[in-house]
């Protein structure tokens, strides 16, 4: 599994397991988790950046339609993993 990491806002450096990602209406998005193994949270992140950023920014999903509409396209995409809100 992929791991990246991010800078936060306060800047400390995150890390996150990538599980799978996906374009929905051409945005980019991730389904992203704090651990490589068992149950743990996972996050839905947006890409947000623009063209004339250097490097990707992401920020996590928080409106429910549009957590609703992308984590229906991920529970597609996996088989293994259950998705709730």
């Amino acid at each position: 599994m992929e791991k990246i990491s991010f800078a936060g806002n306060n800047g400390d450096n995150i890390e996150f397991y990538v599980i799978e990602k996906t374009t929905l209406g051409g945005v980019d998005y991730m389904l992203v988790t704090e651990s490589e193994e068992g149950d743990s949270d996972a996050y839905v992140l947006k890409d947000v950046s623009s063209a004339e950023d250097g490097e990707g920014i992401y920020e996590i999903v928080d409106d429910d339609n549009e957590l609703k509409a992308v984590g229906q396209v991920f529970q597609s995409l996996l088989d293994d993993i259950d998705i709730t809100e």
